[in-house]
Formats: structure tokens, C-alpha cells, sequence
């Protein structure tokens, strides 16, 4: 424990993804970071009674600053992970000064190509059709890696779980965020703190041929390549997405 006159523990701050809750982070973080002071946010929308009417990803980025104020936070390393990774991105461009790392978990800073503007239109559809909780038991397990499909069944069903309990608008509300984000390269081109980039190479949504496109855009950056991972890198290799994480902290913080 801190006493009065200790030095406040560095801040590492995890974002959900879509259809995602901070109820995702306890298994992947456990005990191993006791050494930072853990921030697990809800994006707005996605907290207990929580109406956000602006899902934008820059009204996130503002709600992640609050939550730092809040804790008395100055600068913290962000992870994201899929759209959190995007609300990272839009928190980085909006107040350089306060991001000490940035790590995109299966994650971009570009924006949606006309293929995937496509696919959101279609899952759009398939949402408005069916349901969230159709849309997650259609979709959800399609984001592992085939390697992992069979063995990782309770940790997917407790995925679909959480999304099936967000409501319509939210879904829609986050989809048409993510549709909408723009190019956010610059970011990284200008970034003066570490990159992790953690890219599954089975990973069709974020592919890793863009990944690769990225990572060559920041002064400092680490891609850890993994096979046999597809957008879940953190149940499908925990122990070694936990260690880039760990690394880029090193990193920010100088240890």
C-alpha cells in the first residue's frame, strides 16, 4: 500500500472494444500489474445505466480524459483493444501531452476502406434484423483464430454474454462511430512515446498487412507478431500479449 509520501504508481489505462466491457480485463490483468495504477474504463454508452446519446469516438476520447482527471492522472500509457485502440487513437490526437504509451491491441489508425464500409453496412443490417445477441453468437467466435475455436468456448460464450447485454443503440451508435473515424496516421507519425502494435496473424478484421503499413509510421514501435491468434489476442495468448503490454510500459516509464 502507498503511504502519504510515496510516488504515485505510473498509470496504464485499458479500453474495451466493441461490444466489450471492462469485464473482459480481470482474467488478462490478474496480479500482473500491481505495480501500475490500473484504469479499466466503460466507453460511453456501455456503463450500468449509462445513456450517451454521442458515441463518437472523440466524445470517448473526452470521457477517458475526465476518468484520468478524476483519478488525479497526468500522463498514462493507453491500450486498446479494436474500437478501443480507435478511442486511444482519437485520445492521442486530441491531448498528445498526456499519453506516455500507446498500445493497439488488434487495433488501427486507418480509417474504414471501401470493403470494410461494406461489411459495417451489412452488420448494421444484420443488427437491425436480429438483435444484438443474434449478432453476437453469428459473429463473435469468427474473431479467433480456428486454431482456438474449439478450446476457448467459455471464455466466447462469456464475449457473447456481454455483448448480448448491450443494448441496440449502443451497437449501432459504436458501429456508426467506427464508421466514421478518420485517417489517424499523423498520430502515430508524430508520436514521441512508444507504439505496441499486438497483431494476430490470423486476424481478418484488422489484417497484417495493415498492421505491417502502420508500424513503419512511429519514431518508436514494437509489432509483436503472433500466430495462431486471430482479434482476441488477450484470451487467445494472454501470457504473451501481457508481456508486450509489460514491455511497452518498460518503455514509457523507464523502468
Amino acid at each position: 500500500m502507498q503511504g502519504p509520501m510515496s510516488t504515485p504508481l505510473p498509470t496504464v489505462v485499458f479500453l474495451h472494444g466493441y461490444l466489450e466491457s471492462p469485464a473482459i480485463w480481470p482474467d488478462f490483468l490478474d496480479d500482473h500489474f500491481r505495480d501500475y495504477q490500473v484504469l479499466t474504463p466503460a466507453l460511453p454508452g456501455y456503463g450500468p445505466a449509462d445513456a450517451a446519446p454521442d458515441y463518437s469516438l472523440e466524445a470517448a476520447a473526452d470521457a477517458v480524459r475526465a476518468e484520468l482527471a478524476a483519478a488525479g492522472v497526468g500522463r498514462a500509457v493507453l491500450v486498446g483493444h479494436s474500437m478501443g485502440g480507435y478511442v486511444a487513437l482519437a485520445f492521442a490526437e486530441k491531448y498528445p501531452g498526456l499519453v506516455a504509451g500507446l498500445g493497439l491491441f488488434h487495433s488501427s489508425a486507418l480509417p474504414d476502406s471501401a470493403h470494410d464500409a461494406e461489411h459495417r453496412a451489412r452488420n448494421r443490417t444484420f443488427l437491425e434484423e436480429h438483435g444484438v445477441a443474434a449478432y453476437a453468437e453469428e459473429f463473435l467466435q469468427s474473431q479467433l483464430s480456428p486454431v482456438h475455436r474449439e478450446s476457448l468456448t467459455d471464455a466466447i460464450e462469456q464475449l457473447q454474454a456481454i455483448a448480448a447485454a448491450m443494448p441496440l443503440a449502443v451497437a449501432l451508435g459504436s458501429l456508426d462511430a467506427m464508421a466514421q473515424r478518420p485517417d489517424r496516421r499523423a498520430v502515430l507519425e508524430k508520436a514521441t512515446y512508444p507504439v505496441l502494435f499486438i497483431a494476430g496473424k490470423d486476424d481478418h478484421a484488422v489484417p497484417p498487412e495493415k498492421t505491417h503499413e502502420e508500424s513503419l509510421l512511429p519514431d518508436y514501435c514494437t509489432v509483436v507478431w503472433l500466430a495462431g491468434v486471430g482479434h482476441l489476442g488477450f484470451i487467445e495468448r494472454p501470457a504473451d500479449t501481457r508481456r508486450a503490454v509489460r514491455h511497452l510500459l518498460d518503455a514509457a516509464f523507464d523502468h
